[in-house]
């Protein structure tokens, strides 16, 4: 059965990161899309260290330079008084200490980094109008059963079909994803249209009650990403609803107005209620594994929703080329790479939202005392953990008695 093709299900930035991944192996991949196209809605998402770590394993990493904006510092504002609370700069000292460097790029140039490499590389084929509902398996292959009924065989299934899985519904069984009732709305608007006085090369934060406001420069300075959350108790999942400005700005009446008017600058804004899910000990079943968002899917706060899709596609396909025969060690090794990883960012960034975020009162001021005391050598040591990673230490820790980068 190893001339099968590895069956990918979902053509996401994790589906085609994978699909790449596994190329540069020598193993052959059909990419298994729902939509009628492939690409990616949304607009701006930051890149941690880690993102160009996985890039550079990827093979992509010259091209997703190419298309990234390179932001001088982190900084995080009090949205009620306006001042800045801390600057984590972005530097030499930074790229030194980390091996890259940190930027933001909008999604669609990052989705279409992985698609081009993909559409240009013989061993993936990319099939779209294919949304995998279920799947069978007899022990030697696994057969993913399309929404039309089509039935296609492979060797493995990799469930990277996003918060929604089908997948995932057949390997964990735990319904819909919980709804954290933080209501985020999204715009980009050409650079002209900032206020002057905050086009800043920085990826900002306006943290406040209940609410937060970032924003940052995309596509060559050309626009920028404008992204406001707002703590409202939304009950149901939402994704891409057009909203007027009003509704955006009724939750931010609240915050300085320095801050707000950058709201006020917004266009064409879309509402998503965010959603995540509880980390769980078991993506496999049998020759079926989850990846991405329909593994781990997590609030946005720490930024890295696309960074671990990229990770597990670099353990993924490092795991093929360890054991080229044998199913079971590769999944294994891959989900014992990625799962404590993957289940502290779910978890610390539902804790960053509610304790860097959103606070109030007494509450923020002691975010801002202890935030500000913070050096930049200081920052440096409390990410480490989550930018010095490549996605393969937990693996091969376990396999070679190494240092795990996983978290202690």
């Amino acid at each position: 059965m190893s001339g099968l093709p590895v069956l990918i299900a979902g053509g996401g930035i994790g589906g085609l990161a994978t699909a790449i991944g596994l190329a540069q192996k020598g193993i052959a991949s059909l990419v298994l899309e729902k939509a009628p196209a492939l690409g990616e809605i949304g607009a701006g998402i930051q890149l941690g260290p880690n993102a160009f770590h996985a890039f550079d394993y990827l093979g992509v990493g010259d091209t997703a330079r190419a298309m990234a904006v390179y932001i001088d510092s982190l900084r995080l504002m009090d949205a009620m008084s306006g001042s800045e609370i801390t600057r984590i700069p972005l530097g030499d000292d930074f790229r030194a200490h980390f091996g890259n460097p940190y930027a933001v790029i909008h999604r669609g140039d990052l989705h279409g980094v992985f698609l081009a490499a993909c559409t240009e590389h013989p061993l993936v084929e990319l099939r779209t109008n294919a949304e995998v509902m279920d799947y069978e398996q007899d022990g030697r292959s696994v057969t993913a059963i399309l929404a039309d009924g089509t039935r296609l065989q492979g060797r493995m299934l990799v469930g990277a079909d996003g918060l929604w899985s089908n997948v995932r519904q057949k390997v964990v069984g735990d319904g819909a994803p919980r709804v954290s009732g933080h209501t985020t709305y999204r715009s980009v608007i050409p650079t002209e249209e900032m206020p002057e006085d905050l086009r800043w090369n920085a990826a900002t934060l306006w943290a406040g009650p209940k609410c937060h406001i970032v924003h940052y420069p995309l596509k060559g300075w050309k626009l920028f990403n404008l992204v406001v959350t707002y703590h409202n108790d939304a009950p149901s999942p939402e994704a891409g609803v057009p909203v007027s400005h009003d509704e955006v700005r009724k939750g931010f009446e609240h915050v300085n107005a320095t801050a707000r008017q950058i709201i006020d600058r917004g266009q064409n804004w879309k509402r998503w209620v965010l959603c995540d899910r509880e980390p769980v000990s078991n993506w496999i079943d049998g020759r079926v594994v989850l990846l991405g968002d329909a593994a781990h899917p997590m609030l946005q706060y720490f930024a890295q929703g696309a960074c671990m899709a990229m990770e597990d596609a670099v353990a993924l396909s490092a795991m093929m080329e360890r054991h080229p025969d044998d199913i079971d060690a590769v999944l294994r090794n891959y989900q014992e790479a990625r799962r404590l990883r993957t289940a502290r960012v779910q978890l610390q960034s539902r804790e960053i939202g509610l304790h860097v975020y959103h606070p109030a009162g007494a509450h923020a001021e002691l975010r801002n005392a202890v935030m500000r005391a913070k050096s930049a050598e200081d920052w440096f040591e409390a990410v480490g953990w989550l930018y010095g990673s490549t996605g393969l230490e937990g693996a091969v820790s376990r396999e070679t008695g190494a240092r795990a980068l996983t978290p202690a």
